[in-house]
């Protein structure tokens, strides 16, 4: 829900505007866009853009392959969609940036909104992310060809977690990586299918068996995938 602030306030600065929403406007982000629990401006890096053609990029200094996006178009971009005293975090989706958490999901989307910018061509250059104090953000062990996608997937962690976006406050909080684990399984109709039947205790009607079964299978789970999520000490609890 907004608060007496107003929504949570995301700004995206990309060369490709139309990008957006794209996904989120649709399902449960798109709702809650609709509702004005949170709010999405893009601004076009190009609108700063030197000269007749609005060029945003030149040559990387020193040589090499590809186009750098200049510091002094990419700077008057984020200085003509922010005030000095906006407290918005400004993130750079970037592949050297420090990985996404769901720890750090959640600390933006209980803060005022974002300043994304998205990066192109072979990167920015280096002077503008020091001197706009941007924060580079990465989603994963890999390049993609543009910020926006990456920016995206920021965006929905973030949205689906603000008040009033999802329907129980409590179907997060079992998800994975909440607690450091990886979530358990999830079962539903038909009873048996393909000779595979839902587990007994989920059929028995004990609360307290149910939530220590999937206590331990998120465990196992965890243990098996992502062993690197769990403290010293834990491990499989079928060891």
């Amino acid at each position: 829900m907004t608060t007496a602030q107003g929504p949570w306030r995301s700004t995206i600065l990309t060369l490709y505007p139309e990008m957006f929403p794209g996904p989120l406007g649709l399902s449960l982000s798109g709702d809650a866009l609709a509702r004005r629990v949170w709010s999405l401006e893009t601004r076009n890096i190009r609108d700063q853009g030197i000269g007749r053609h609005r060029s945003v990029d030149d040559t990387p200094a020193g040589g090499g392959a590809g186009m750098v996006l200049r510091c002094d178009v990419l700077a008057a971009a984020i200085d003509a969609a922010t005030a000095s005293d906006d407290p918005r975090p400004r993130l750079l989706m970037s592949p050297r940036g420090r990985p996404l958490t769901q720890a750090r999901v959640r600390a933006l989307a209980a803060g005022p909104g974002l300043v994304v910018v998205c990066g192109r061509f072979e990167g920015v250059d280096e002077r503008v992310i020091a001197g706009r104090g941007l924060e580079e953000v990465s989603i994963g062990d890999y390049v993609l060809s543009g910020g926006e996608v990456a920016a995206l997937v920021l965006l929905d962690s973030c949205v689906r977690l603000l008040p009033g976006v999802m329907g129980k406050v409590a179907s997060g909080e079992d998800e994975s990586f909440e607690g450091n684990r990886l979530e358990y399984p999830h079962y539903t109709r038909p009873r048996d299918w393909e000779g595979r039947a839902i587990p007994d205790v989920l059929n028995s009607g004990n609360h307290a068996a149910v939530a220590r079964w999937r206590r331990a299978e998120a465990l196992r789970i965890t243990a098996e995938r992502r062993p690197d999520l769990l403290a010293p000490g834990e491990t499989d609890p079928a060891a």
